[in-house]
């Protein structure tokens, strides 16, 4: 089978010809296969020379198409060239498909979601975890809403995909469907996924977010002071499930474990450590990263505590950690109950053990960083900037080296 090929130029004569000019034709030859593709120009009979397969004189329109058939020259050269070097079969055919764009079934981006859904799906447990397939499936909601309700269409080729749609995406999520900054940043991000299979597997040429750029910025972190934590951390209450609650988070301010975390915590997952002493060793959920802490005297008070605690002991848990939602609900109580003008959830816990616990009292940034379990000691840093007392000891510090000096 030939890998050669040859390209030539004619018009065609239409059935009813009245003297108009003709459409011109590229006719694709491979080992005796030919096939015709319309160029969509057009030109007069007397002005074109067959054996030259371009236009007659030295006029505009002449010069026009003959320049406009160079490049199309030019285009299928590549096309060849590319199907030589990936050992394609070639064929007139298989040319023109390329030529048209037809060569690569063409892929609806819902089912490309979709597909990709499915796969996360299957692998639960395995590498993702619910609440990950959770928030694309939320994505993949939103998503078909905007193609409904914005552009009044069911589905899209992924070809059409251009930076138009993806900025319309964003306005439409913060827009109609009242997404903060951070939200709608999360459902973009997965939409870049979503785009970036498609361009590993050549459904898409151009990257639609080749010049997008996302503007969110993190909202601050909030975190509880020293006082705060002291007032909650000695606040006597008459009420069994909020001293838990309030023993639990204040276990966590401790640790910095998340919900996640503290929540699957055994008496295993409490041994000696490097110095001798008692350390969680323990796996974040999340990022599946190891997260080993000294335990300090704060929550090894609370595991002995609840070291008989038949609700836990029954399970074999280290805590009796209620369900996130109660959590955060009787935490509200707790805040009230002990004058904290915060609106605390749990996860404040992490955010207090990374400042207020260990930054502020200058604990490495690399030490806080492997107790955390980060990935990224850029994680981390977004921590460091919240500490005005940070940035005043380390001034005072500096003071007293120049007052010496």
């Amino acid at each position: 089978m030939s890998t050669n090929y040859s390209l030539s130029f004619l018009l065609k004569k239409p059935k009813n010809d009245k003297g108009q000019p003709r459409p011109v034709y590229m006719r694709i030859t491979v080992d005796k296969e030919q096939k015709e593709i319309s160029v969509g120009r057009d030109c007069e009979p007397s002005r074109w020379n067959s054996a030259a397969n371009r236009a007659k004189g030295t006029r505009e329109e002449a010069r026009t198409l003959n320049a406009y058939l160079e490049t199309l020259i030019q285009k299928v050269s590549e096309i060849h060239h590319t199907m030589v070097r990936n050992r394609t079969k070639v064929t007139a055919k298989a040319i023109k498909l390329k030529f048209l764009g037809r060569d690569i079934p063409q892929k609806m981006l819902l089912k490309v979601f979709a597909e990709h859904n499915a796969q996360m799906k299957s692998l639960l447990g395995n590498g993702f975890k619910p609440n990950t397939l959770k928030g694309y499936t939320t994505s993949i909601s939103h998503m078909t809403a905007y193609l409904k309700q914005e552009l009044s269409m069911g589905d899209i080729e992924v070809r059409d995909i251009d930076h138009a749609f993806v900025t319309g995406y964003e306005f439409f999520l913060r827009s109609s469907l009242g997404c903060s900054e951070i939200s709608a940043a999360k459902y973009i991000k997965h939409f870049r996924k979503i785009t970036k299979i498609c361009i590993v597997h050549r459904w898409v040429e151009d990257d639609p977010f080749a010049f997008y750029k996302n503007k969110a910025k993190a909202r601050p972190k909030e975190f509880l002071t020293k006082a705060e934590l002291e007032r909650i951390e000695t606040k006597e209450f008459g009420i069994e499930r909020l001293s838990q609650v309030r023993d639990i988070f204040v276990f966590c301010c401790y640790t910095g474990l998340s919900y996640a975390d503290v929540s699957k915590l055994n008496h295993s997952d409490v041994a000696r450590g490097v110095d001798g002493k008692l350390w969680i060793l323990t796996t974040r959920e999340k990022t599946e990263t190891s997260s080993n802490i000294p335990l300090l005297a704060a929550p090894l008070r609370i595991i002995d505590r609840y070291r008989d605690y038949p609700p836990s002991a029954a399970k074999n848990l280290l805590l009796p950690v209620l369900s996130n939602q109660k959590m955060n609900s009787y935490l509200k109580e707790i805040a009230d109950l002990c004058a904290v003008d915060k609106e605390i959830t749990f996860h404040m816990s992490r955010h207090t053990f990374a400042t207020t616990v260990t930054l502020a009292n200058n604990v490495p940034i690399e030490t806080v960083s492997k107790m955390l379990g980060h990935t990224d000691i850029k994680t981390t840093q977004h921590y460091a900037k919240l500490l005005d007392t940070r940035v005043a000891h380390d001034m005072s510090q500096l003071e007293i080296k120049l007052n010496k000096s």
